[in-house]
């Protein structure tokens, strides 16, 4: 019989890269109200709800290996037009449309799934696809 897998508990940080990052860091604070935990120059670090950090890089600034106190962080980078989709409350969808509308932010998409969730897409400053989404998206949301 085979091994068993270690297990996993969430997705702890997810990265996007960005050209702007005093634009990026501000913007994600406004729209979603993350906790800024770190803003060095070189990467911004935003808490959002559910033990997770977005992590938002000045593009370039991780394409060589980052020394750290412990280690070495290994060189990472990503481009083009990423996703992202953060899960909202059911009875939420009303308030996230009022705020973009709020903060003329365009609505790009707006999908009703089969599972019963709906989804509401829009971009950041640099392009990114952003998705807010009520349960029935996937089996495990």
């Amino acid at each position: 019989m085979g091994t068993s897998v270690p297990r996993v508990s969430s997705v702890l940080e997810t990265s996007l890269y960005v050209a702007d990052l005093d634009r990026a860091c501000a913007f994600y604070q406004r729209i979603f109200g993350f906790e800024r935990f770190v803003h060095d120059g070189r990467m911004c670090a935003l808490g959002v709800p559910g033990s997770q950090v977005l992590l938002l890089f000045h593009h370039g600034s991780t394409n060589e290996p980052a020394p750290v106190p412990g280690g070495v962080i290994p060189p990472h980078h990503g481009s083009g037009e990423l996703h992202l989709c953060f899960a909202i409350p059911l009875g939420e969808l009303a308030a996230w449309e009022e705020h973009l509308r709020r903060e003329m932010i365009v609505v790009e998409s707006r999908i009703h799934w089969a599972r019963g969730g709906t989804s509401l897409y829009f971009r950041d400053p640099d392009g990114n696809s952003l998705e807010v989404a009520t349960p029935g998206l996937w089996p495990n949301h």
